[in-house]
């Protein structure tokens, strides 16, 4: 059953989700900062240190359809709390680890763990609030937890590794999963999300889909170091697809199927997963390689660059947290959504033009404040998008899809994205240019690329999304 629509501490019980969802948010990016020391700290070399990111993505991206799916056919409460229980365990397990294979193996437990409380998260809101205007409030909220989250757990992970160690930016976790746990376990109401009935897993469709995920994600975090035209990687992609096709037709011959393909027959459903994977690719690319132009072309200090995104991430909580939710609620969903996506493409197009002797109140502030509000006003309406033709026993199966796109077009969209900055960077570098020259020549590329993704985001958004449908009857994908 959903939860009751007047839940009396359901916002709350919101803010307890928030912080679940903030945690696997932040444990993508706060790593990134402590790499040195847990390299210097554990004999990691260059090629193994990469799998202190990437098992955690690899298994992260690989779960986040299944999770979503676990959540609908168990139980949304149930199954969100026993994936925050593994996720502050293995957090715990990480930030003791004192060798590289265990904390590679923690990571991919975490990554786990991670996978199934971000897919599950949104599928709770969601039956938290019924009522349009306040969903679209939280909708908000979430959203603001989603974008800025990355930007926050850089700071924070330079923060805690200057003050104590690496081993902080995991233990700082345990606590506050414990207290999220705790108090979700007591605020949520028992049977949140509960489906009725005898539920049986789809066996079939859960190997082939996660085996897919799997294959695509390692082949895409390992793309530029293997080469993408290496045989490891389009025989990696070449079998994602076969595996995939696999599970289509399995889809296809089962009375229960994991997957409904129905579901890809919705339209927003389907606009917003592809605008999600595109807009992803430019933010994900333009969080880490403006990081990159900011450190080694304008010479800035790591907090220098943590305080250079607090702007963005200012302006994305008002929009959040306020302004996006009476944007949809006067404009409905396509407007809004495509307004935000061609201001985050217009932000790009601001970086893209950024020089060698750049400066922060010239070069940076104008592409950081138009990508912030268009964050601010596009994520919302994305994810409401996502949600607004499903019932609630499909939920977490749509909320595990738009995951799914946001994960593998980050991943795809850094990827690819990197490569356009290293391959212009060759050119440049070979004809002659100044390597700083050359770098910021690199970035700019990548970036006008990313504002293609973005534009063309807002483009689908506006000619293809439709007005919020009431949801579907329950069942009504079966």
């Amino acid at each position: 059953m959903s939860i009751v629509k007047h839940y009396s501490n359901r916002w709350l019980a919101m803010g307890l989700l928030c912080m679940g969802a903030l945690m696997i948010v932040l444990d993508i990016t706060i790593v990134n900062v402590a790499l040195p020391s847990i390299k210097t700290d554990l004999g990691f070399d260059e090629t193994s240190l990469a799998w202190v990111v990437n098992a955690y993505m690899l298994i992260f991206g690989g779960f986040l359809l299944l999770g979503g799916r676990l959540g609908d056919l168990y139980g949304h409460r149930r199954v969100f709390l026993m994936g925050l229980a593994l996720f502050t365990l293995a957090s715990f397990a990480c930030g003791v680890a004192g060798s590289r294979a265990f904390l590679v193996l923690a990571r991919g437990v975490q990554g786990l763990g991670g996978a199934v409380v971000d897919a599950v998260s949104l599928s709770l809101i969601m039956n938290l609030f019924t009522a349009n205007e306040d969903r679209t409030k939280a909708m908000g909220v979430y959203g603001f937890v989603c974008s800025g989250g990355g930007c926050i757990g850089a700071l924070l992970g330079g923060v805690l590794t200057g003050a104590f160690n690496w081993h902080w930016i995991f233990l700082v976790n345990v606590p506050v999963g414990a207290a999220v746990f705790a108090l979700c376990w007591k605020l949520l109401p028992a049977h949140a999300g509960e489906a009725e009935g005898r539920q049986h897993l789809d066996a079939g469709g859960a190997i082939t889909v996660t085996l897919a995920l799997l294959l695509a994600v390692y082949a895409t975090i390992n793309g530029n170091q293997a080469g993408w035209g290496s045989i490891q990687t389009l025989t990696l992609l070449g079998a994602s697809v076969a595996v995939f096709c696999a599970f289509l037709f399995t889809e296809s011959h089962v009375k229960k199927p994991l997957v409904p393909l129905a579901m890809f027959r919705l339209r927003n459903l389907s606009v917003a997963s592809v605008a999600g994977i595109l807009w992803a690719a430019s933010m994900f690319a333009w969080f880490f390689l403006s990081a990159l132009y900011m450190q080694l072309v304008l010479g800035y200090t790591p907090l220098q660059i943590g305080l250079a995104f607090l702007p963005p991430n200012l302006i994305m909580a008002v929009f959040s947290l306020g302004i996006s939710a009476k944007l949809v609620m006067r404009f409905g969903l396509r407007g809004p959504m495509a307004t935000g996506l061609a201001l985050a493409g217009a932000g790009l197009l601001c970086f893209s033009q950024a020089p060698a002797g750049g400066g922060f109140v010239v070069d940076v502030l104008p592409g950081m404040l138009l990508l912030g509000v268009g964050a601010g006003i596009a994520f919302n309406p994305v994810l409401m998008a996502t949600m607004s033709e499903v019932s609630h026993t499909e939920s977490g199966l749509a909320s595990g899809i738009v995951n799914t796109a946001f994960m593998l077009g980050g991943s795809l969209g850094l990827a690819a994205l990197a490569s356009v900055a290293a391959a212009r960077t060759g050119k440049l570098v070979a004809e002659g240019i100044a390597y700083r020259t050359a770098l910021a020549g690199g970035y700019q590329a990548a970036f006008l690329c990313g504002a293609g993704f973005a534009l063309l985001a807002a483009l689908l958004g506006w000619l293809l999304l439709r007005p919020a449908p009431q949801p579907l009857a329950e069942g009504a994908l079966d």
